[in-house]
């Protein structure tokens, strides 16, 4: 008789710094991109990828899934596509030997660990919600039964808005992405974690402790973004229309947790918290008309708001 053995802590983390490292090597020039999904993952949450069409998210995606050998499912989404056409739907069956008639359900491609949304912003809002609901609940509700989605189960979505730019690789990364893609050898992944270890990763992110001043810290940049509060810089009263709520003060911290985890370490730094602030509040923070006109978006505001927000000081222990 054999018993599995659950790999420590020190493991785990080794395990978090190659998978970023083996996923960087078939995806050249996206770096950045590549540390942010793997530290949306690793904090229990999802992602949204927004850029021009072209710039390797899908293949992105996808290498991701082969790196941790997860259950990969792409749903193209459309104008037309209805809710069960991502959760499933019943089907009715017939015994050809009794005649007797009976409905199976048959699962949609949302049953995966990672599932691709792609072009998400073009499919009706209640398909949108019907994903959002499985997103947050990890589970879907058919007929009134509710099945549970397996775990772990992330949602990684693209949106390819015509009036924004994609972030484009430098003149050497576009070089090596001919130089991979053109030739007969493509760059196979190795395989890194598994489910298991995925869950224990996202089990060790959340037992990372967080003192005091890194909560408060999160708070503060949270509650600056909002315009009425009275901590918010100048900017934001006079630019911003709605701020970020609670949740995002929770997504920074797990992420900071995350971003540690992938840098081999177990202590949350103000750098960490810093350097998850823009993916976290980004898209929590909603510019009025004032700053449209003046051409200021959400990414200005949130490095004023970096800027007017004090760190804790270094000789405090986060």
């Amino acid at each position: 008789m054999t018993a599995a053995v659950k790999p420590g802590r020190e493991a785990l983390a080794e395990s978090a710094v190659r998978l970023r490292r083996e996923v960087a090597r078939r995806i050249i020039g996206q770096d950045t991109v590549v540390e942010e999904i793997l530290m949306a993952i690793l904090a229990g949450g999802h992602a949204l990828l927004v850029g021009v069409p072209g710039l390797a998210k899908t293949l992105l995606i996808r290498s991701v899934s082969e790196a941790m050998q997860l259950e990969f499912r792409r749903i193209q989404f459309t104008p037309d596509l209805v809710p069960s056409d991502i959760t499933g739907t019943e089907v009715m069956e017939e015994d050809h030997a009794t005649g007797e008639r009976h409905f199976r359900f048959v699962r949609g491609p949302v049953f995966a660990n990672i599932v691709l949304a792609d072009e998400i912003n073009r499919t009706p809002p209640r398909t949108q919600a019907a994903l959002l609901e499985a997103m947050q609940e990890h589970s879907v509700t058919v007929a009134g039964e509710t099945m549970r989605l397996p775990e772990p189960f992330f949602v990684l979505a693209t949106q390819n808005p015509i009036e924004q730019e994609g972030t484009y690789p430098s003149a050497d990364d576009e070089v090596a992405i001919l130089r991979a893609t053109t030739g007969a050898q493509t760059v196979e992944l190795a395989p890194v974690l598994d489910a298991a270890h995925t869950l224990g990763l996202m089990h060790l992110t959340r037992q990372m402790p967080a003192a005091e001043p890194a909560l408060r810290y999160a708070a503060a940049l949270a509650r600056a973004t909002r315009p009425d509060a009275a901590e918010s810089p100048e900017l934001v009263r006079r630019y911003v229309r709605w701020g970020a709520g609670p949740r995002a003060g929770q997504s920074l911290i797990l992420g900071a947790k995350a971003h540690a985890l992938l840098d081999g370490r177990f202590a949350v730094a103000p750098e960490d918290i810093r350097r998850v602030a823009l993916p976290v509040l980004r898209h929590r923070v909603l510019p009025n008309f004032a700053a449209e006109a003046e051409g200021i978006g959400a990414e200005r505001l949130v490095t004023e708001i970096l800027e007017r927000v004090p760190p804790p000081r270094s000789d405090i222990r986060l």
